[in-house]
């Protein structure tokens, strides 16, 4: 038997799979993941017969080079990276929300910290977005900030914990974006701010979940938010979080006084739209993501001629949306990705690839320890015809090498599977032919997609498992963040047992110097 749906009214909600319909094949040693299962992540290990007994302290690397490394870890798991080219000089802001630390990496292997900053409660660093605006001749940033997920101790009980919904909606927090300018790259002065409560963008009293995750924001007219505009995006069924984030256009051409566009969601995210919402594949199953986790992404921005958009809603599908009036956007194309409870089903989307070969990449990522829930794979999906975008492959899953003690990632303990790749403001161009994935327990893999049909994993770096002192189970996400410098052949990881400078041989010979021109 594998996974089982208990009846919860007209809603069928998640249970846990038959321990026999997953687990290590001691024969083939490769791992079956079970067909679904509930959220878990705050519930701890699920072991299996076969999983290491203690964390694996090897590193394992093919066709990559260490080149640097520091004892940096601004936080275990998920961080936040951006460059930023200002007075000669390429700097690295890394952050998450109370930490801040801006490098100066001009010279990547001497890497210098000029700033650390730990914010005080109630306030943080907001993901943020950095671009030149030519307009103005400045850089501008946006920083979102989001009502706090922790407030009422949430903790992936929202079903049972009526008091902490409550207390999220009434916070008295800002629910929105904040904008910069900067000064200097440790000196920025604020701007605007606006609420992503469109009904009272200036108001103290504020509804909705307030900006999540970083901005879309290339230095021109328009700027990508996702948020919940206000407390009847309430349609989800993920156990940790009571807003439905909806897709968000704001008008920045004067940054001094931004102004919202319009709101773009999918039918039954919505109190009111019911007869949708029950008619979603994942309804009532209380563990999937539906609604956006990040802005749309436009490989050619709007105001340069652009007119599509690109993204995935969680477990709600793939979307191309038509935005030549982007005070009305409209899905174009759009299609389901198969159904993958729990973890979230559809995070990210990469577009670099649209121009030039027609082709998105498209993901989600795992919640659960010990592979305790679908894998998460990376689509290929065709955008050549945008009213017709079509899944045509997916990535490979990665395997352990054969030194290793242990025949599938699965077994090495804490996550295993895609997180984000390298953000769309990274420098340089992205090359066409590699994408580079943080894999969490497996660290930086690197695959080789010049036939997208017949992928290859083309080098990986795998660092040890290690724990943070201050929190013992850090070993969960090892590896969720990395930043490419495309322009200099480089790559960052950030793990939790250092930050690593990293080239590659398929990606070229690596540039440690100061790259020209630097935009001043």
């Amino acid at each position: 038997m594998a996974i089982g749906f208990a009846s919860c009214g007209a809603a069928q909600e998640a249970t846990h799979p038959d321990p026999a319909s997953y687990g290590l094949d001691p024969e083939t040693g490769v791992f079956t993941h079970p067909e679904a299962a509930p959220f878990y992540a705050y519930s701890g290990p699920r072991r299996f017969e076969g999983s290491l007994e203690a964390l694996d302290d090897k590193t394992y690397i093919k066709n990559m080079k260490v080149e640097a490394q520091w004892p940096i870890v601004v936080k275990p798991g998920h961080s936040w990276q951006h460059t930023v080219d200002m007075d000669g000089s390429r700097y690295m802001i890394h952050y998450y929300r109370h930490i801040l630390k801006i490098y100066d990496i001009t010279n990547p292997k001497e890497l210098e910290i000029i700033l650390e900053k730990t914010y005080e409660d109630g306030e943080w660093f907001g993901a943020a977005s950095i671009a030149f605006n030519e307009e103005l001749q400045k850089w501008i940033m946006i920083q979102s900030f989001e009502v706090p997920r922790s407030i009422g101790g949430l903790k992936g009980k929202k079903y049972d914990s009526p008091e902490a919904v409550e207390a999220i909606k009434n916070a008295k927090a800002f629910r929105g974006v904040r904008i910069y300018e900067m000064d200097s790259i440790t000196e920025w002065t604020q701007i605007a701010e606006i609420s992503t409560n469109t009904l009272n963008p200036h108001g103290t009293k504020q509804e909705g979940s307030g900006a999540l995750d970083v901005p879309n924001y290339n230095g021109g007219k328009y700027a990508f938010i996702t948020a919940a505009p206000d407390n009847t995006f309430t349609n989800i069924e993920y156990p940790n979080y009571i807003y439905s984030p909806a897709q968000m256009i704001l008008d920045v051409e004067d940054p001094y006084n931004p102004k919202w566009v319009s709101t773009w969601w999918v039918p039954g995210q919505r109190l009111g739209e019911e007869k949708q919402y029950k008619e979603w594949r994942q309804y009532g199953n209380r563990v999937s993501w539906t609604g956006a986790r990040l802005p749309i992404s436009t490989p050619v921005p709007l105001d340069e001629g652009g007119k599509y958009g690109y993204t995935v809603m969680g477990g709600l599908g793939f979307h191309v949306l038509d935005l030549e009036d982007p005070a009305n956007p409209t899905a174009l194309g759009s299609i389901d990705l198969p159904v993958n409870v729990g973890g979230v089903e559809g995070d990210n989307i990469d577009v670099t690839r649209v121009e030039s070969r027609g082709i998105v990449l498209a993901n989600g990522y795992p919640m659960n320890e010990d592979c305790y829930e679908p894998y998460k794979d990376i689509y290929v999906i065709d955008v050549s015809t945008p009213d017709a975008p079509e899944i045509i492959s997916t990535l490979p899953r990665p395997t352990p090498p054969k030194e290793a003690a242990f025949t599938d990632f699965c077994q090495r303990l804490g996550k295993f599977g895609p997180k984000r790749p390298t953000p769309f403001f990274a420098p340089g161009e992205a090359d066409e032919n590699l994408a580079i994935y943080p894999f969490n327990n497996a660290g930086v893999q690197i695959f080789d997609i010049t036939d997208p049909m017949n992928a290859t994993i083309a080098g990986y770096f795998i660092p040890p498992m290690t724990d943070d002192l201050n929190d013992p189970r850090s070993y969960i996400t090892p590896v969720e963040s990395i930043f490419v410098e495309w322009d200099r052949n480089l790559i960052w990881a950030f793990a939790n047992s250092g930050m690593y400078l990293l080239s590659a041989d398929v990606l070229g010979e690596p540039n440690f110097g100061p790259v020209d021109p630097i935009q001043n």
